[in-house]
């Protein structure tokens, strides 16, 4: 319920006052204490649901009102679609969330360890940021925190070690064994056709908006396509492509002629068909 507790901080006209978080009254506000206050900030702004573009106050996002407002699509969070669309900002733009970005866009191995991860992540996060000095242990918790969200500890330690957090509900990563990790690839059943619409259209704008037309294997495999950042298989990404055309009113498009395999678009303008596709996600 993190996410909705930021929302609700939300003032008449969507903004929530930075000090809200800092004020000697958030512990009693949020209910939590002083460093879960921060955590609440940060994975407000990662999910999308604050953005930080005035200097005194964060605006909630059009998203997040439409999703967690009081009679909203999914306001306490019970629906796996809001689970998916947090991992799509989470893992898909990576907004303050460079390790999971990272792990979903750029690990290929077949099982890995936290160990295995440390080396390469580093390295990705120095060549975004040379000029920044990296803590080796900051990142060895990252990836432990970015890896517990998704496969969580069954046995021993403290009940916050071993409850299910959101995420582990995707089923995105398993453990194998103790201490390595593998990715579940193929089709996911609780991914709505809407939310993998929606992450197409925000690949597409964030990548290629110039283009009418995107080819199935930037679709299936480029780096933050839905088809990596939701791990489906070719097959899985062929058959919800087929569904666009019925599912956007003919916006979006597959075509498959020639072996030339490509999603068209109609229009340009298309915030109104990227707010449809988040309420297809919860039909």
């Amino acid at each position: 319920m993190w996410l909705k507790k930021a929302f609700d901080q939300a003032k008449l006209d969507w903004t929530v006052p930075k000090s809200t978080f800092s004020d000697d009254s958030a512990i009693a506000q949020f209910g939590v204490g002083k460093n879960m206050v921060a955590s609440i900030r940060h994975w407000a702004l990662a999910c999308d649901v604050l953005r930080d573009d005035m200097p005194a106050a964060y605006t909630i996002s059009p998203n997040a009102i439409t999703i967690f407002k009081n009679g909203g699509l999914d306001p306490y969070s019970e629906n796996p679609s809001t689970v998916w669309f947090v991992h799509w900002w989470l893992a898909g733009r990576g907004n303050r969330s460079t390790t999971w970005f990272w792990l979903f866009n750029h690990v290929t191995s077949p099982s890995f360890s936290r160990e295995d991860l440390e080396a390469p992540l580093a390295d990705f996060a120095r060549r975004l940021d040379p000029k920044r000095k990296l803590s080796a242990s900051t990142l060895s918790r990252d990836i432990e925190t970015c890896l517990r969200s998704y496969a969580p500890r069954s046995l021993g330690g403290s009940p916050e070690d071993y409850a299910e957090p959101m995420l582990a509900e995707l089923g995105l990563i398993h453990e194998e064994h103790k201490g390595y990790f593998a990715f579940r690839r193929g089709p996911k059943a609780t991914l709505k056709d809407g939310v993998f619409a929606y992450a197409l259209i925000d690949f597409w704008d964030r990548t290629s908006s110039g283009l009418s037309s995107l080819a199935f294997e930037a679709i299936a495999y480029a780096e933050g396509s839905p088809g990596r950042v939701f791990k489906l298989d070719e097959e899985s990404v062929a058959e919800r492509l087929l569904a666009l055309d019925e599912l956007t009113g003919g916006v979006l498009s597959w075509t498959d002629t020639a072996g030339l395999r490509q999603v068209h678009r109609k229009s340009f303008e298309i915030n109104a068909l990227s707010e449809l596709m988040i309420e297809k996600a919860y039909v």
